[in-house]
């Protein structure tokens, strides 16, 4: 049987304690999430921190810049740049109208409006949702991404299946009852179980030989 909490230290300890976004609060990590789209976390940092240097993180700065400084942000974020910059004033406008300039007042409603209110934000999904409200320090589950499910699945979670869906039900079904609580705890895990898929677990070629968890990983035993 699995264990995951002795597989997470085992990534923590080949990791090391893993950093937390540099977004602070919904309105930002809303912002972060649509910062680039397809490209390595470097460059999303990189457009993120160009918004704060030159625009700044709030709903009022973003509403109001000009497209001239835009646009060369979203260029650094991939392709479709135009539609990235539509959607950051999409982020601006709705936290204005919705929330009067203040996303983070939404951290005192009950978990399930919170979650519900960050779904109105471009590409924002229930996984999404719960990953904006976990790192905020609310957290009910574990959001997980593909890198994250697919390392899940491998060690013997769930069951792999054609409908992504439903194979991230049923590895969150499975996974339920050894989830830690606390918010940071289930950061950690996040952050460490996405780690885990874009280094050595990843989907073609996993690197089962230089696993730190090969030994607890149904798919490594398998391989063997």
């Amino acid at each position: 049987m699995p264990d995951l909490r002795k597989l997470l230290d085992r990534l923590k300890r080949h990791y090391g304690e893993p950093d937390l976004p540099p977004a602070k609060g919904p309105f930002e990590l809303v912002l972060w999430e649509n910062a680039c789209y397809l490209l390595p976390d470097s460059r999303r940092a990189a457009v993120f921190e160009g918004l704060r240097e030159q625009v700044g993180l709030t709903a009022d700065a973003i509403w109001k810049a000009d497209q001239a400084v835009l646009l060369p942000l979203a260029k650094m974020g991939g392709m479709r740049p135009e539609t990235r910059v539509f959607r950051w004033r999409e982020i601006a406008r709705i936290t204005l109208q919705q929330f009067g300039g203040k996303l983070e007042s939404i951290l005192d409603r009950p978990y399930s409006e919170a979650r519900k209110a960050l779904h109105q934000f471009p590409n924002i999904g229930q996984p999404g949702a719960q990953k904006i409200l976990m790192f905020c320090g609310m957290a009910e589950g574990l959001p997980l991404e593909s890198n994250g499910l697919r390392v899940l699945t491998r060690v013997g979670y769930g069951r792999a299946q054609k409908s992504y869906g439903a194979m991230y039900n049923s590895v969150q079904e499975a996974i339920a009852p050894e989830l830690p609580r606390a918010a940071a705890a289930l950061s950690r895990a996040h952050l460490l179980l996405r780690e885990h898929g874009k280094t050595l677990c990843k989907t073609n070629g996993p690197q089962c030989h230089g696993c730190p968890a090969a030994d607890l990983c149904a798919h490594a035993n398998r391989s063997r």
